[in-house]
């Protein structure tokens, strides 16, 4: 890297701060320690997709990675567009909700899209720090002025099955969150909406769908494993996983 590339670099000037032990939230008598940006540094569409791409993730307003000394059980895992096939029972998925549509619009506050996120919740994580009547983690999911977010709005003629909050970065999509009705946990439409998020990045000629940490150990994450081939990353760099 000359000079000039250099001082211009997007991460150039980006500094990072680590959390004290904490609980971690997805193995049990785990402690748990998270790598920041510093919230006052700048940051661009282009560093996001830079730092996306070594394994970092957005929370709100915070771009984090865990960086836990004992454990590295969480696994940045990421979709390859092009060389994605979908499994017989993720056609059967696509094929079941052949009736929805998807509509992408601007990631603003809905009432209609907010419902539905507290009905998800009272059903999925009841008495978690997310299943709170005030709106304001649900805005957070939505509001940063460095990034270009959208919401693929999953419905059935005007009725809403769904919403898939999604960073759109250089190269791919980012499915930060996606809720949907509990009432239609048949259709399984997690899996919908991360086949539909695949089918939008190869429209747009985008390489990757970043799924976010995978533990191979926790339940919650078992979907994503479904997902194959897919990247993960080791810290260094990406390899690909075809395991079935």
């Amino acid at each position: 890297m000359n000079d000039e590339t250099d001082r211009y670099h997007p991460l150039r000037d980006l500094r990072f701060l680590l959390t004290p032990e904490h609980e971690c939230g997805y193995l049990a008598e785990q402690e748990a320690v998270t790598l920041f940006v510093d919230p006052q540094c700048e940051l661009t569409p282009s560093s996001y997709s830079l730092l996306a791409e070594i394994g970092f993730r957005r929370s709100g307003e915070h771009l984090y990675r865990p960086h836990c000394p004992q454990c590295k059980a969480c696994i940045p895992v990421r979709i390859p567009v092009e060389r994605f096939v979908a499994s017989r029972n993720q056609r059967r998925v696509l094929a079941r909700n052949n009736d929805l549509h998807v509509r992408w619009s601007s990631a603003r506050y809905h009432e209609e899209h907010f419902a539905l996120y507290r009905r998800y919740m009272q059903s999925r994580h009841t008495g978690s720090s997310m299943d709170d009547d005030n709106p304001t983690y649900y805005r957070r999911l939505l509001d940063t002025d460095w990034c270009e977010t959208r919401l693929a709005e999953i419905r059935q003629g005007t009725q809403l099955f769904g919403v898939a909050i999604t960073d759109w970065l250089e190269n791919g999509l980012s499915a930060v969150y996606t809720f949907f009705d509990p009432d239609a946990a048949s259709r399984s439409l997690g899996t919908y909406a991360i086949l539909r998020q695949v089918q939008t990045a190869r429209q747009h000629e985008m390489r990757y769908v970043y799924l976010g940490y995978w533990i191979k150990s926790c339940a919650k994450m078992a979907y994503k494993d479904r997902f194959r081939p897919f990247e993960y990353f080791d810290g260094h760099r990406w390899h690909i996983d075809k395991q079935d």
